[in-house]
């Protein structure tokens, strides 16, 4: 299984669906199909119905509420094997899942009831690395002030801290082992990610800021020099 930085551009990018509603499954991939560029290639009523299939996708959209009783966390982490964003795909009358979606490192939401061209856009913002803020998504960042901090993952988080401090892109990959492109990957999802909240981060300053106000570093830190 390949993230979406493997994915070849010039082709249709390979969706996931899980949601144990058939109806929703046919309109879903009915509305997705009609795009040159997006594909349904694999759906499940179950995250593990999704796994079992072990099919490369680029994005999944994962219903918050399954009749196996599973729990948006455990379907994320689940998930999670596959290395590509999964967009929240729920109804919305149950806020408190959608929080949890979001803690859980969901890259966006997406009503059911929202018309085509939202699903849509949804899906492409999320393949182009971006965060899918929807009304109900800034609704539940409002009442989770920690949202930011709680969304960014392990290695995010090591990113932002040595990255924001003022360590060049060169010196984060040499200390964290990975190459400087998984870096400046890592930046751009940790700057979407606040600009989705309203707490723009578009220079080192901005950065650094964003890493203070949220506990990822300290101010005796220092600013970055750039």
């Amino acid at each position: 299984m390949h993230g979406p930085g493997s994915r070849d551009p010039q082709m249709a990018a390979r969706i996931g669906i899980v949601d144990d509603h058939p109806a929703v499954i046919l309109g879903t991939s009915s509305i997705l199909n009609q795009q040159p560029r997006l594909q349904v290639v694999a759906t499940g009523a179950t995250a593990n119905d999704l796994l079992s299939q072990r099919i490369r996708l680029d994005v999944i959209l994962l219903d918050l509420v399954l009749g196996d009783g599973s729990t948006p966390t455990t379907n994320l982490k689940r998930l999670s094997v596959f290395k590509v964003p999964v967009i929240a795909y729920t109804s919305g009358e149950r806020p408190h899942l959608v929080r949890e979606a979001i803690a859980a490192g969901a890259a966006g939401m997406i009503r059911k009831s929202d018309l085509p061209a939202a699903l849509v856009k949804a899906v492409e913002t999320v393949l182009a690395g971006g965060i899918a803020a929807s009304p109900d998504w800034a609704n539940a960042l409002d009442s989770d002030e920690t949202f930011v901090r709680a969304q960014l993952t392990a290695r995010e988080a090591e990113v932002l801290a040595l990255y924001a401090s003022g360590e060049t892109a060169e010196r984060v990959a040499e200390l964290l082992f990975i190459s400087k492109e998984t870096v400046y990957d890592h930046v751009r999802r940790i700057r979407a990610k606040y600009a989705a909240v309203d707490r723009p981060s578009r220079t080192k300053v901005e950065l650094y800021r964003r890493a203070v106000e949220d506990g990822i570093v300290t101010p005796e830190g220092g600013p970055p020099d750039q």
